[in-house]
C-alpha cells in the first residue's frame, strides 16, 4: 500500500508561505517517498540522482508488465513524454490507471506537447485515464494542452505570464495544479497562484532540470496533502538549491554537480530564508 500523505496544510484555500515550504522539505526528508518515473531516456539517471540528492527514493520501473503493479506501491508518479515510444506508453497509461485506483498522486510533465500529435494525444489519453495532481511544463506546453500549438521543440516561445489565464482554466477543468515553469514560476490550482522567483539561467544549459522538476514535484505530493504546496515545495527546493550552486560554478558541468551537492545540503531553515514569494 502506499504511504497516505502527511497533511502539512491543514486547507487547500490557505495561503503558501516560507514556512510551510520548509515543513514540506522537513516532511520528505522524515518520510522518504518512493517515486516511480516514467521518463525519457535522456534524463533518466539524472533525475534519480536529484530525487536521492534531495532525500526521496527513485525507482525507473517504466515497463507496461509492471508499472501498473509499481504505481500502486509508490508514493507518487511521475510521467515525462521527453521520448515516449509504443511500449513505455502502454505503461504509462497502466501506471496513472492504477495510481488512481491506489489513490497514488501522479505529476505529467507534456514534454513537447503540440508540436508533435501522437504525444499530444497520448497526454489528452493519460489526463482522461485519471486527472494528474499536478501538471508541470512551460508556458508553450501549457497553452498546447489547451489546444494551442506548442513551443519549438522542448523549448517555449511563450512566457510564463502569458500561460497563466489558461493554466487557471485547465486547473479547474481537471481538478489539477497546473506548474509553468519560466523565470518566475507560477504554479496554480485554479484559485490561488504561487509566484516564485528563484532560480538562476545555468538550469536551462543543463539537460534534464526541468524534468526532474517534475520528479520533484512528485516526491512531494507523495507527503503533502496539498498538491499546490507539494509543487511550490518542488520548485522552491529546486531553485533556490540553483541559485546556490551558481554562486560556486564555473560553468554547466560544474553547475550540475554543484546543484546535486546544494539540494543534499538545503535545509528548511534555508530555504525559508532565501525563497523568494511574490505577491499575485
Amino acid at each position: 500500500m502506499a504511504a497516505s500523505p502527511l497533511s502539512i496544510s491543514a486547507s487547500h484555500s490557505e495561503p503558501i508561505d516560507a514556512v510551510a515550504l520548509g515543513d514540506a522539505l522537513t516532511a520528505l526528508r522524515a518520510a522518504p517517498p518512493l517515486v516511480q518515473c516514467l521518463t525519457n531516456v535522456v534524463v533518466s539517471q539524472w533525475t534519480a540522482n536529484v530525487l536521492l540528492a534531495a532525500g526521496a527514493a527513485p525507482a525507473m520501473v517504466d515497463n507496461a508488465h509492471e508499472a501498473a503493479g509499481f504505481a500502486a506501491i509508490s508514493g507518487g508518479v511521475l510521467v515525462n513524454l521527453g521520448t515516449p515510444f509504443d511500449d513505455t506508453a502502454a505503461a504509462m497509461l497502466a501506471a496513472v490507471s492504477s495510481a488512481g485506483e491506489a489513490g497514488v498522486p501522479w505529476v505529467l510533465d507534456p514534454v513537447a506537447v503540440g508540436v508533435m500529435q501522437w504525444r499530444t494525444t497520448l497526454a489528452q489519453q493519460l489526463i482522461t485515464a485519471n486527472a494528474p495532481a499536478i501538471i508541470r511544463g512551460n508556458a508553450s506546453e501549457i497553452l498546447a494542452l489547451a489546444g494551442g500549438s506548442g513551443g519549438k521543440g522542448v523549448d517555449s516561445i511563450d512566457s510564463a505570464e502569458d500561460a497563466v489565464e489558461v493554466a487557471k482554466v485547465l486547473a479547474r477543468q481537471h481538478g489539477t495544479v497546473v506548474a509553468v515553469s519560466g523565470p518566475i514560476d507560477h504554479l496554480t490550482d485554479g484559485e490561488r497562484v504561487v509566484m516564485l522567483a528563484n532560480g538562476h539561467p545555468m538550469m536551462t544549459q543543463v539537460t534534464g532540470v526541468g524534468c526532474a522538476l517534475g520528479a520533484l514535484m512528485a516526491a512531494f505530493a507523495g507527503v503533502v496533502a496539498d498538491p499546490l504546496l507539494a509543487a511550490a515545495a518542488a520548485t522552491a527546493v529546486l531553485t533556490v538549491a540553483a541559485d546556490e550552486a551558481a554562486i560556486h560554478s564555473r560553468g554547466p558541468g560544474s553547475f550540475a554537480v554543484g546543484l546535486l551537492d546544494e539540494l543534499a545540503a538545503l535545509t528548511a531553515h534555508h530555504l525559508i530564508e532565501h525563497v523568494r514569494i511574490l505577491a499575485e
